[in-house]
């Protein structure tokens, strides 16, 4: 179900939701060309109201995918932004992670400090008992099937990686390819990216998606693990049922398309994804970067196993 207001006049998109709930308010932020954009409601389900533009930095462009937290009365978001003061990586790709902070959730986010070289995009930054860890994706270029995939490392402080990323999932599928013959003649690029982490018990869940929002396969899936460990980078995730299914929890059905790159609040004991798609009847280009939008639905979660409930009207 739509989850956020569109103004089909004045669209700016709401790719990449990131939703947070902070002394009983509930945020999101959202992608954008010119910078990282953010709505409020004192309500999850409805209510929403688009605040404006939270961050950018000295002219960049192309603000991806943000993830924020609240660590000790400080809100840290951390986003990848073409980024020309570095180096790009073999394929040319210039997206590189920045963390910003400000006092309240609504920013806006200052002091953005660059702390890892591109490729670096889709965090989801996360605070355990074992201290504070970051899940991003990154590029691999010299293997059986060469794309972007996720890693986690351990965050020495809130802007410093220990600098010891691990893999975390990695494409499997031919659903996980992003463009076929992308870099040369025979050789596919994969896409693995969006990670979401959370634990339900004794399972450890890291979900993302596959493929790009373009095309008819792109979907979220997750990998999963059954352990007590706490440090995230010791944890081996597999992904579910198997690495050589296709089984996403969210894909393209009757009424949306393009569904992918979620976060998760659990709400009344209910977990809901925050995710984004297309309508097939928006009236908005369904090939446009802009055309994607926030929904909401039901997530369900237990003994490793997540399956998601969507309705077209209602949650």
């Amino acid at each position: 179900m739509h989850l956020l207001a569109i103004n089909k006049e004045n669209y700016i998109g709401q790719a990449d939701p990131y939703i947070l709930e902070s002394n009983g308010r509930f945020y999101i932020y959202t992608t954008g060309h010119d910078g990282i954009y953010a709505y409020e409601s004192d309500n999850l389900f409805d209510g929403w109201k688009l605040h404006g533009k939270v961050f950018s930095h000295n002219g960049h462009s192309e603000y991806w995918a943000p993830s924020v937290i609240e660590l000790d009365g400080t809100f840290y978001m951390y986003t990848s932004f073409e980024f020309y003061n570095d180096t790009p990586d073999k394929g040319g790709h210039r997206q590189t992670m920045h963390v910003a902070k400000a006092d309240n959730p609504l920013g806006p986010f200052t002091d953005a400090k660059q702390i890892l070289h591109p490729f670096s995009i889709d965090s989801h930054i996360v605070k355990n008992e074992d201290g504070l860890f970051l899940f991003y994706s990154t590029n691999r270029f010299d293997c059986e099937r060469p794309g972007t995939y996720i890693v986690v490392d351990r965050m020495l402080d809130p802007e410093t990686p220990a600098g010891n990323p691990v893999p975390v999932v990695v494409p499997t599928l031919d659903e996980d390819i992003f463009r076929r013959d992308r870099y040369k003649k025979g050789e596919h690029w994969h896409t693995i990216e969006g990670a979401f982490y959370f634990r339900e018990g004794d399972w450890h869940y890291v979900m993302y998606s596959g493929n790009c929002y373009e095309q008819p396969t792109y979907y979220i899936g997750y990998a999963r693990a059954k352990t007590d460990e706490t440090d995230l980078t010791k944890i081996k995730f597999e992904k579910y049922p198997d690495e050589n299914t296709y089984a996403p929890v969210l894909a393209a059905n009757e009424f949306e398309e393009g569904t992918g790159h979620h976060s998760m609040i659990k709400f009344d004991g209910q977990w809901y994804a925050v995710y984004h798609a297309r309508d097939y009847e928006d009236g908005l280009d369904s090939s446009a970067f802009d055309a994607r939008n926030a929904r909401i639905c039901k997530l369900h979660v237990k003994d490793g196993i997540i399956t998601a409930e969507r309705y077209k009207d209602h949650i």
